[in-house]
């Protein structure tokens, strides 16, 4: 018989029969149906929705689920399982179901969670109604003794009583509660001081039993107005010393109009390579040049008369003879 991985292993709860209880041949009918059960799957989704065959698993000694693995959008690791069964000397097996199972790594909705317990604590928001359960153990009726000698002393001295108060279940679970909560002698605060609540000044009892272990805060720079152990301590007892001196931290005198003038370091500059640009003259300085020159006989206007005495005074020059050098002879 073939033997079930994690992956084909049966629900909890189905009884795994005894293949060998069985009747001869009926095992082997059972088993040989995975192609029948695959059609059967085939036509109920269609062929794209049918993927490996995963094994068989058997219910009792009639029956046998055999499991494909599921192809469907949104549904991952589920399975198809498909029931088949025969009775003793069938030659064949008879389909009885198709079903969509989860797998063992099927993605799953969250466990269902009745609605009252779904509440916790800190979901209650102004106009919100909260009735307590009919049953409820943290409740008995007020005309009842409490269980508490002091309670019901003060109660029958009074003449006055409460429709519901709270059982002696119900202050237990609170004392558990607040003993074990953030105001309790385990909190981290509780360990970072050796001073605890029952010896503060600012530690106001409770009254009954409650009274033998809690109190209220009442300062308002630490736990206040909230029930604390009387193990419970901080920073804030009633006989922590004030410190030395004014009570304001001690630290070295600091002068801000003082400065302290630094030189920068100077950064070495690497020597630079001479550029063309510094050895040929670019276009734009020759442009000026040419310019100035070619603008330069157009700032000198000649008048007539002037240009013939610079044309007499040209020819008296050519026209006069050189200068000779007389001989010693």
């Amino acid at each position: 018989m073939q033997t079930e991985d994690n992956v084909t292993r049966p629900t909890e709860g189905s009884s795994v029969a005894t293949v060998d209880e069985w009747p001869e041949g009926l095992a082997a009918v059972l088993t040989g149906a995975a192609d029948q059960a695959r059609a059967a799957v085939v036509e109920f989704s269609g062929p794209e929705m049918v993927g490996d065959y995963l094994g068989v698993g058997y219910e009792d000694p009639n029956t046998a689920t055999h499991r494909f693995l599921a192809h469907l959008p949104g549904y991952q690791g589920w399975q198809w399982a498909v029931v088949v069964a025969a009775y003793p000397g069938a030659d064949h097996a008879t389909v009885s179901e198709v079903v969509l199972v989860p797998g063992p790594t099927a993605l799953l909705a969250p466990e269902w969670v009745p609605w009252e317990h779904r509440v916790r604590p800190g979901d209650l928001s102004p106009g919100d109604l909260l009735a307590p359960a009919a049953d409820d153990p943290r409740l008995v009726p007020g005309y009842t003794a409490s269980g508490d000698p002091q309670v019901d002393e003060t109660a029958a001295e009074i003449g006055l009583g409460r429709r519901w108060v709270m059982s002696g279940e119900g202050r237990a679970a609170a004392a558990e509660r607040w003993h074990t909560g953030d105001y309790g002698p385990d909190s981290p605060m509780a360990r970072s001081t050796k001073r605890v609540c029952r010896d503060c000044g600012f530690f106001l009892p409770l009254s009954g039993s409650l009274g033998a272990m809690f109190g209220v805060c009442g300062n308002e720079l630490s736990a206040d107005g909230h029930i604390v152990d009387k193990q419970y301590g901080c920073g804030a007892h009633s006989d922590t010393p004030a410190p030395a001196g004014t009570g304001s931290p001690a630290y070295e005198p600091y002068d801000d109009g003082l400065l302290d003038v630094t030189q920068a370091p100077v950064e070495p500059t690497a020597p630079s390579e001479p550029t063309e640009e510094t050895t040929e003259p670019t276009e734009e300085s020759a442009e000026p040049s040419q310019e100035t020159s070619e603008a330069q006989p157009e700032s000198v206007i000649q008048t007539p008369e002037a240009q013939s005495e610079t044309e007499t005074a040209e020819s008296e020059q050519q026209s006069a003879p050189e200068p000779q050098s007389e001989s010693l002879d």
